[in-house]
């Protein structure tokens, strides 16, 4: 076919795979509770849509610089210093097509062929997809449910290499929940500056911490970190904005002039008008309480989740502290079915019930369920997989 060998390992995104086969399913009207949808089930506020559309009426439907039209810069570098506690001009932001593009600017500007990315895992999927892309060696950090996915500088030390280039810190973390205390952080930061090592820092979940714990960006800790990070983030998660395709990429000046330059001969910009609706959201006072809302919803959700799974036998969790999602371990189920891959597929025929399998996200035995659906939703959808659990036992 003529293929070039840099998609020779390309596959399509299997959280976005589940939910295309959720909705088919239900279009043949299908009685499925589907737990792989990694998108909060709020509605976009309606301040964010009106927004839009003034700007759709007011004409905002031509090209805008490749970096993001000005006033969202602004608002960015004013809400990074005010909620994150790191200071970046507006020429150091890029506004770009969702959180998957920025994470993809940003490999294409830094990797050489054969740089190797330490990459925690379980890990989001795209990341080692996109490291391959761009050229790069994703290096597998193993990390231990024994200590709650939690990763520590001491996990990483093993994998390091005169190759390495780059950390990908993704807390809270997708799939797990994991979040990483600001003690053990700042001792990863510290090793990166020490090991001249790039580190991403994933921050699309900062909104979702739960028990009172409370969100630190990497670049905050000193100049030295903010010097090393690129800062990644998006209005998908946080404002319910999925579907809008905005996210921004904070970074040193150098850095950030070639992505926007990227930008430039890719996709040119951010869509114009999803750009004026994203400043609506940093903008509009009742941004906050919509914030609000969500994040307890989703604590409650987590909660009730985590409570109905513990009832199944033959399976072990940790608890999320953070983001949307729980990643229970049922290889004692998966074991008998071959893999974790036939055992989703078995919950979807028997079980009438979706989830993502583990091995998406380097974890094999363990499934992935959002709990971005009604408490009703949780409870019925959890009592389907008991139920068809029992069956194998």
């Amino acid at each position: 076919m003529n293929l070039s060998k840099r998609v020779s390992h390309i596959k399509p995104a299997p959280t976005l795979q589940i939910s295309a086969k959720i909705n088919e399913l239900k279009a043949k009207g299908v009685d499925l509770v589907g737990f792989g949808a990694g998108e909060p089930d709020f509605d976009t506020p309606d301040f964010v849509k009106e927004a839009c559309i003034r700007a759709l009426k007011d004409g905002k439907t031509k090209y805008t610089p490749s970096a993001g039209i000005l006033e969202l810069r602004e608002a960015l570098s004013e809400k990074l210093q005010r909620e994150n506690s790191v200071h970046y001009s507006p020429s150091e932001i890029v506004v770009t097509a969702g959180a998957k593009m920025a994470l993809y600017l940003i490999f294409m500007t830094v990797l050489e062929e054969g740089d190797e990315v330490l990459l925690p895992s379980p890990y989001w999927v795209t990341y080692p997809e996109q490291i391959m892309l761009c050229g790069g060696i994703p290096v597998v950090v193993p990390l231990k449910e024994e200590k709650g996915f939690v990763l520590s500088v001491d996990d990483i030390k093993p994998h390091v290499s005169k190759r390495t280039k780059m950390l990908v810190l993704n807390s809270p973390c997708n799939p797990t929940g994991a979040v990483v205390p600001e003690e053990e952080l700042r001792k990863v930061v510290e090793f990166c500056i020490e090991n001249n090592i790039l580190i991403i820092s994933d921050e699309c979940y900062e909104a979702f911490l739960y028990d009172g714990k409370r969100f630190v960006s990497p670049a905050s800790f000193s100049k030295e970190a903010r010097e090393i990070t690129f800062t990644v983030n998006a209005f998908s998660k946080t404002y319910s904005m999925t579907g809008w395709r905005v996210g921004y990429v904070a970074s040193p000046a150098k850095y950030a002039k070639v992505m926007a330059d990227i930008n430039s001969q890719t996709i040119s910009n951010a869509t114009s008008f999803a750009q004026y609706g994203a400043l609506e959201a940093l903008k509009n006072p009742k941004a906050k309480e919509f914030v609000k809302e969500m994040k307890e919803t989703f604590e409650r959700r987590r909660n009730l989740a985590y409570q109905l799974l513990l009832e199944i036998p033959n399976i072990s969790l940790v608890k999320p502290e953070g983001a949307f999602y729980i990643f229970p371990n049922l290889s004692a189920y998966s074991n008998k079915l071959g893999s974790d891959i036939k055992l989703v597929e078995y919950l979807i025929e028997e079980g009438r019930v979706a989830c993502v399998p583990g091995s998406a996200f380097g974890a094999e035995g363990y499934v992935r369920l959002s709990y971005c659906v009604s408490e009703d939703t949780i409870r019925e959808g959890i009592r389907r997989i008991k139920q068809a659990l029992e069956e194998l036992s």
